[in-house]
């Protein structure tokens, strides 16, 4: 190739890539070669590998506002971007992934809100950040949505130091899964076996928020939890 049509060549961008609806993603750096990518298609295939989606990556959006990106030329090098597949655009702190972005937050009796974003309600008050888990006896849990493969697991956290009120605690996983069916009525291991008391849960463990509806028996862990996370302690720092 001659030097002039190296001069030609369109130059490579670095861009870093996060899974929609993850907060927990730290994302990941790829280089878009527009000598390699012919087709924005095919750039969102290697995507979808780079980011092990579990679904085929078919749009990408900006990660504060959702403005969806069309092509290959609209990519900007060391931008960051949010992957997804037909689903809608989830609002979250992509660019600092562990921290949950907040919608209209307050300070009150009935919720407490964190420097870093998490939610914490008043069965759960004495687990607010502190920088170390154990030094308040809490632990937290993660929890999966029955039968849904698009979103993460949420966190839960508890304090040991507080009695558990188990009516409070699924009314707790009510807000905070938001599932289709309505209230959250039982709490389910990943093996389908349900959980009858505070007592049973163990800090680190994944969970199934299920309805009235039967527990559904889904590859939640294998699709939803990244292997360079898996089973990693969640800590939430001021």
């Amino acid at each position: 190739m001659s030097s002039r049509g190296l001069a030609l060549a369109p130059p490579a961008k670095n861009v870093v890539v996060y899974r929609n609806g993850d907060p927990f993603f730290p994302g990941r750096k790829v280089v878009v070669n527009q000598r390699r990518f012919l087709t924005f298609e095919a750039f969102l295939n290697e995507v979808t590998k780079s980011v092990h989606a579990p679904l085929a990556v078919r749009n990408l959006y900006t990660p504060r506002h959702g403005h969806r990106v069309a092509e290959l030329g609209d990519l900007q090098d060391g931008c960051h971007y949010v992957a997804a597949g037909f689903e809608k655009f989830k609002k979250l702190n992509y660019l600092n992934h562990g921290r949950k972005e907040l919608r209209g937050t307050r300070n009150s009796e009935d919720l407490q809100v964190s420097t870093s974003g998490w939610l914490f309600f008043p069965i759960f008050h004495s687990c607010r950040n502190t920088g170390s888990s154990h030094a308040l006896g809490c632990f937290y849990c993660s929890v999966f949505r029955n039968g849904d493969l698009l979103s993460p697991p949420f966190p839960l956290p508890l304090s040991k130091s507080t009695p558990l009120q188990w009516d409070a605690l699924l009314a707790t996983l009510t807000e905070k899964a938001n599932l289709r069916s309505g209230a959250v009525n039982k709490l389910c291991r990943l093996d389908g076996t349900q959980v009858s008391g505070g007592e049973e849960l163990v800090n680190g463990d994944y969970y199934v928020a299920v309805g009235n509806e039967e527990y559904k028996k889904l590859p939640y862990f294998e699709l939803l939890v990244p292997q360079d996370s898996a089973r990693r302690t969640l800590w939430y720092v001021d």
